[in-house]
């Protein structure tokens, strides 16, 4: 029997970049028991205004809640949204030593309206373009001054509003592999193909196939799913791949083996932010010297835990514990 605690407590007090796009996540809650007469809309009557953290800030709270220390870096407004994110960071204990404020970007902000407990609409205040040459160069030179420093891991998670561009992704990779620091990077579509020779690659299903741009049936024919694989891993030259393929688990694969690691029975509450729990836990496994297998399972009972919540929220490292000493020591 494993004591998988005392292998958790290798997590505490690891440095992790979180570098991609952070955002505040807005939630107007109230009730409605009428409809407008200007239009016809609900009338919600306001019960409270709440901010929370999102986008790969969400990541960071994870790296948190596993006893790690994440610094956040990216580029935000010079703005009141942008000092909102600020306090969120300081008062969930995240570093934002890593942030660059721009006076020509606006931080990104989705205000979810909520009446009797369902989402009504969603406003995005955003600009999703990239980031121009001198934010880019700013952001590089403040996360090489943090790698002076010491850092055990860098997670690039990517939303696709204008922060990871395909430069800045070269120019951190290559600083990462001058300090010889894992590399973890949980994608989108649009840099799909940017992130090459990293540690770790954690693309979803739909992600992979709209990557490489093309389709096939993964539950019947996993032929096509590992063709796949073996045209991502010649592309990006990465070490590890690692799948998450929602009701049917997990696939990871590395020079040496490979393996499917299939989901655990639960009472799905909200799939949100379980991709930002799967990469935060892998990256930590990783740090801590987990083979690929632990890695993947570990990672896959964390993503289903969260999954078993509503909304978005963190991990419980006790629960996730408790969960992996009961599933994996049987």
């Amino acid at each position: 029997m494993i004591d998988y605690k005392r292998y958790f407590d290798r997590f505490n007090g690891k440095k992790v970049l979180v570098v991609g796009d952070v955002m505040v996540d807005t939630y107007v809650l109230g009730k409605v028991n009428r409809v407008s007469p200007e239009a016809p809309v609900p009338i919600v009557s306001l019960d409270k205004i709440e901010e929370r953290l999102g986008g790969a800030a969400n990541v960071a709270l994870n790296i948190v809640a596993l006893g790690a220390n994440p610094i956040v870096c990216s580029v935000v407004g010079n703005d009141d949204a942008g000092k909102s994110l600020v306090k969120l960071l300081h008062d969930s204990g995240v570093s934002h030593e890593g942030l660059i404020f721009s006076e020509i970007r606006k931080t990104t902000v989705k205000t979810r309206v909520i009446g009797n407990n369902q989402h009504l609409l969603r406003i995005d205040a955003e600009q999703t373009h990239d980031i121009d040459a001198n934010d880019s160069e700013q952001l590089v030179n403040r996360i090489k001054a943090l790698l002076h420093k010491g850092v055990d891991a860098i997670i690039f998670e990517d939303y696709n509003k204008g922060v990871l561009t395909a430069d800045v992704i070269a120019k951190i990779i290559n600083l990462a592999k001058e300090f010889s620091v894992i590399t973890c990077v949980d994608p989108k579509k649009e840099n799909f193909l940017a992130y090459q020779n990293v540690t770790l690659f954690k693309p979803n299903l739909k992600e992979l196939k709209e990557g490489l741009r093309r389709d096939f049936n993964f539950s019947n024919d996993r032929n096509a799913f590992e063709e796949a694989i073996k045209d991502l891993e010649l592309e990006l030259k990465n070490a590890i791949s690692f799948v998450t393929l929602s009701e049917h688990g997990v696939f990871i694969k590395n020079e040496n083996e490979k393996h499917y690691v299939t989901a655990h029975v639960r009472n799905i509450a909200d799939v949100s932010g379980a991709g930002d729990t799967v990469i935060s836990v892998a990256t930590l496994c990783l740090i801590a010297g987990f083979g690929v297998k632990e890695l993947a399972e570990i990672s896959n009972i964390a993503g289903g835990l969260v999954c078993e919540e509503s909304g978005v929220v963190s991990i419980s490292k006790e629960k996730l514990i408790e969960e992996v000493e009961q599933i994996l020591n049987n």
